[in-house]
């Protein structure tokens, strides 16, 4: 929607020159990746935020991601093409803490319409706690310090906290139905004109989405075990929506590997709850989830953390994964 963009300010000349004309020229031979158009163009940092601006937008909106299909969401580094995009752009959706690359890149552009789904539901720390005791010996310190560097402690803190909250709130319906209201809101203050589609685009995808808590609710009331295993802990609010245990091989980073002492504490965890499956995801490696399960005895299965769609997903959006989650839970989880 770059009718507004043709009489181009002198902030957003100067933002344009400061990211090289370089960089512009190889973006405009591509205007749909770039953002030129005369729709509502939005930016969004990885799957589940395009996915949220496609279906609310609808045919109001042109949605480029950040993060290609495949392409591990955590380890995203912004390109000066990927910068040039975000100036162009009418709106970025992105959330917050997951991709430090993307908040660095969204809080330096110029753009009016910054989205950030972190702030529009409550995020929970699900493997934090390591932080925390971090935090009271930090307290503790401060009293021998001066105030000054008490302060600086006192900050450091407090970004290991927000650091440590889990940021997977797409995989509870519930919760992405919050963000998924926030966004339309946000849609609609931004672009006016088209505001009633987003309300009612927004609408439709919130019921769909309470269609799919339900089908999980009902699917997961009554199984032998409420204990599963996971590959890294992308599954925190899911299994606190519907009265599961979630167990990571790894924290919420999914690249950490774990200690001798955990893998331990896991075969014998296996046994006493009567787990029966080890999950891996598709977009990192199934080494240490595989040699876990053989040394356990366990199978093995995918659960999806849906942080990109790719011709390994069980599904072609959002939707479709979710319920191959489903399935795969309850066989996992022994569904009566």
């Amino acid at each position: 929607m770059n009718v507004r963009r043709r009489l181009i300010s002198a902030t957003a000349v100067t933002a344009a020159t400061a990211l090289g004309l370089g960089a512009l020229s190889a973006c405009s031979s591509d205007s749909a990746a770039t953002g030129n158009t005369d729709k509502f163009d939005v930016v969004a940092s990885f799957y589940p935020m395009a996915f949220l601006a496609e279906q609310i937008g609808g045919d109001h909106a042109n949605v480029t991601s950040l993060t290609e299909p495949g392409q591990e969401p955590h380890d995203l580094e912004i390109s000066t093409k990927q910068r040039a995009q975000l100036e162009e752009a009418d709106a970025a959706l992105f959330l917050k803490g997951l991709q430090p690359a993307v908040d660095e890149a969204v809080s330096q552009t110029g753009i009016k319409t910054k989205i950030d789904a972190a702030a529009l539901t409550t995020l929970e720390d699900h493997g934090g706690t390591e932080h925390a005791h971090e935090g009271e010996e930090g307290h503790a310190e401060e009293k021998g310090h001066s105030e000054e560097e008490g302060h600086a402690e006192e900050k450091g803190h407090s970004e290991e906290e927000e650091h440590a909250r889990d940021p997977h709130i797409w995989l509870d319906p519930v919760k992405y139905a919050e963000v998924a209201e926030g966004v339309g809101k946000a849609f609609e203050k931004a672009d006016p004109d088209h505001a009633a589609d987003y309300k009612k685009n927004t609408a439709a995808l919130v019921e769909k989405l309470k269609g799919l808590d339900g089908d999980f609710e009902n699917g997961l009331k009554n199984t032998k075990t409420k204990v599963f295993f996971t590959n890294h802990a992308a599954f925190g609010y899911l299994a606190e929506r519907y009265g599961l245990t979630q167990e990571a091989i790894s924290g919420l980073d999914p690249e950490s590997e774990p200690s001798a002492a955990r893998v331990r504490e896991l075969q014998q965890e296996a046994k006493a709850d009567g787990v029966t499956t080890v999950f891996y995801e598709t977009l990192v490696s199934d080494k240490t989830a595989k040699t876990l399960a053989k040394d356990a005895k366990l199978k093995t299965d995918v659960l999806d953390p849906l942080e990109g769609i790719t011709d390994k997903s069980r599904g072609d959006d959002y939707f479709q994964v979710m319920e191959a989650n489903l399935k795969a839970l309850q066989a996992a989880l022994g569904a009566k």
